[in-house]
């Protein structure tokens, strides 16, 4: 199979784009290929787009949306080519835009036609916003009732300070969702730094190797 053929540069510069609308584009594995995002930002009136490949959506240091991210200015619009392209969860696509909406950023994602600069795309990310919220309160009380269910059956005295796999994965979730770090310990019983870990496993790995 041939390589995957990337672009020279990143970011991308489209003459005779708009250099407010910036673009975003990812692909999760190494033998996808970029182009069809890419010409669709470049037709939506892109004029500078940046691009992460190889990447996962679930993957939180991602340098091509950090480098858009540290680009975007009052006034620019961020584009994408589907809303899954930039956010790891439906909680972190609606954190990131009301970000930028705090410092005066549009969002526009062209296959889902959300335009947040227009009242119907604006209504739909209401929407979204309000799902999202719901999504997360009931995490936190499936979570909840699941604890307070192995409290009553006699495990609260013998829970380990380590977490399963299983909690591993709701307390990313949560941390997705913008549960405090504060608020995940006290819900799994264990520290704040236990948390910290499980959530930056790399850098537990690196500091073991320095010690």
């Amino acid at each position: 199979m041939a390589a995957t053929k990337l672009p020279a540069e990143n970011p991308i510069r489209y003459e005779g784009g708009d250099p407010t609308k910036v673009g975003y584009a990812r692909v999760s594995t190494g033998d996808q290929d970029l182009t069809l995002q890419l010409d669709a930002l470049k037709a939506a009136g892109c004029g500078r787009v940046f691009w992460d490949h190889g990447v996962s959506g679930s993957t939180k240091a991602r340098p091509g949306l950090d480098a858009a991210l540290g680009h975007i200015r009052d006034g620019d619009t961020l584009t994408v080519w589907k809303l899954d392209r930039l956010g790891r969860s439906t909680a972190h696509l609606v954190t990131l835009v009301e970000q930028f909406r705090n410092e005066g950023i549009g969002f526009h994602s062209v296959t889902d036609g959300i335009n947040t600069a227009t009242p119907a795309g604006e209504m739909l990310f209401t929407i979204m916003a309000a799902v999202a919220q719901m999504e997360r309160s009931l995490t936190i009380e499936r979570t909840r009732a699941g604890l307070a269910a192995a409290k009553a059956r006699g495990r609260q005295g013998g829970r380990k300070p380590s977490l399963n796999p299983r909690q591993v994965e709701q307390v990313r979730k949560m941390r997705d969702e913008g549960e405090t770090l504060d608020g995940i310990a006290e819900m799994f019983g264990v520290s704040r730094s236990t948390v910290i870990r499980v959530l930056n496993p790399d850098a537990k790995a690196t500091k073991s190797r320095k010690t």
